[in-house]
């Protein structure tokens, strides 16, 4: 075990062994965060908007990076999960040949292997995982609709996410906050939208008349 941690450790591969407990530090955070009924992803902000060019030349270049427009946080974890990886197995590699290569030059050489593969992996993923909005409908024609907390309780302080079906019966997992007169709404209770800024929904708690008849998400 010694040996490893040194290994691990040791100056030629530092650089990946802080990436990679980066991502342990964030992804524990995360974790935390939806336990408390708050969310790193959406503190941080959801989707990069690639699509549309910005004055910010850094801002350009993590959407070239991120052409999936994968949620900001899954896009972090990408990059440093590629640059950690890369750069063990390069110094790994080198240290096979002649021996270990200074902890720049294999930064560099792990940085330019990474951005292809972050970038074929933010397509992938974006086409897999749950979208707040859908081409079917935008947001606004879920104002007025029934849905269910399932990461709460929803207050007026950080969003948690309402589980709510469209029109078409297709489910979005959006966020939401509890309206300024409303008490705070536990996880499982149902819940109408009645108004929304942006992406954040603002929720009340569901009369009984408008409830639906068939099983809530947490009781299936």
């Amino acid at each position: 075990m010694s040996a490893l941690l040194e290994h691990v450790m040791s100056p030629e591969v530092r650089p990946f062994a802080i990436a990679a407990a980066m991502i342990v530090i964030v992804g524990s955070v995360e974790v935390i965060s939806i336990l408390v009924g708050a969310s790193l992803s959406e503190m941080l902000g959801t989707n990069i908007d690639f699509a549309h060019p910005s004055d910010n030349g850094v801002i350009n270049a993590i959407s070239w990076i991120n052409v999936g427009g994968v949620p900001l946080l899954i896009f972090l974890l990408l990059l440093l999960g590629a640059f950690s990886i890369t750069g063990f197995l390069i110094q790994d590699i080198a240290r096979m040949v002649a021996g270990p290569l200074p902890a720049t030059v294999a930064s560099v050489g792990a940085v330019v292997v990474s951005v292809p593969l972050v970038r074929t992996a933010s397509r992938a993923i974006a086409r897999i995982i749950p979208k707040d909005e859908s081409y079917v409908v935008g947001l606004g024609d879920l104002v007025g609709r029934i849905g269910e907390v399932v990461i709460g309780p929803l207050d007026q302080g950080p969003p948690g996410r309402v589980s709510v079906a469209d029109v078409h019966g297709n489910r979005h997992f959006v966020s939401a906050v509890a309206a300024p007169s409303s008490g705070p709404l536990p996880q499982g209770t149902m819940v109408l939208l009645v108004d929304r800024d942006g992406t954040r929904f603002v929720a009340v708690k569901a009369d009984d008349e408008l409830k639906p008849s068939k099983p809530s998400l947490s009781s299936s």
